[in-house]
């Protein structure tokens, strides 16, 4: 059975835990791969991660080094040029020696998905020949960061209201 486990009577869905393409790498908070990010009082500290630190949450360098690579030199040629074309693109996969169905197929398309890259195509016809083609335009993105930023900012309201209750239900009892 594909996706069904038989359990007992009942069919379950089998766990094979999160896709690989819908995963990001998230270490122990406490890690030594992260700079810190809070202090003791678990308030947040003024120092900014890199976009090499960045990149890793989504190639991680300790398990997927090659894809880490390609993908911190493509971030940071991104963040040097705000926007890259095709011939662009083109010429820092040559360049760097990528294989381009790495890049294409496993690098873009993950960059795509976490929201840190926008991909847009213009539709131009030919005039002489008035065949249609559609170069790309790839350029910096902010979704990733207001998702997370979301996600963080829900999470701390979660944490703020629960200890406010607790600390209104404890003002009462005294």
């Amino acid at each position: 059975m594909d996706q069904l486990e038989e359990k007992g009577d009942k069919k379950a869905i089998a766990s094979r835990g999160v896709p690989s393409l819908e995963s990001i790498y998230l270490p122990r908070h406490d890690s030594p791969e992260l700079r810190s990010f809070q202090d003791n009082n678990e308030s947040m500290t003024r120092n900014l991660w890199n976009a090499e630190e960045v990149t890793n949450f989504i190639f991680a360098k300790k398990y997927q080094p090659k894809y880490y690579e390609i993908a911190f030199g493509f971030v940071r040629l991104l963040c040097e040029k705000t926007e890259l074309t095709g011939d662009d693109i083109a010429a820092y996969v040559r360049s760097n020696g990528v294989s381009k169905a790495t890049f294409y197929n496993r690098v873009l398309p993950r960059l795509k998905r976490v929201g840190m890259i926008k991909v847009e195509r213009d539709t131009i016809v030919a005039v002489e020949s008035k065949r249609k083609y559609r170069p790309m335009r790839i350029s910096l993105s902010k979704t990733f960061g207001n998702y997370f930023m979301k996600i963080g900012d829900s999470w701390l309201a979660i944490v703020d209201d629960a200890r406010s209750r607790k600390g209104r239900k404890d003002q009462t009892v005294l």
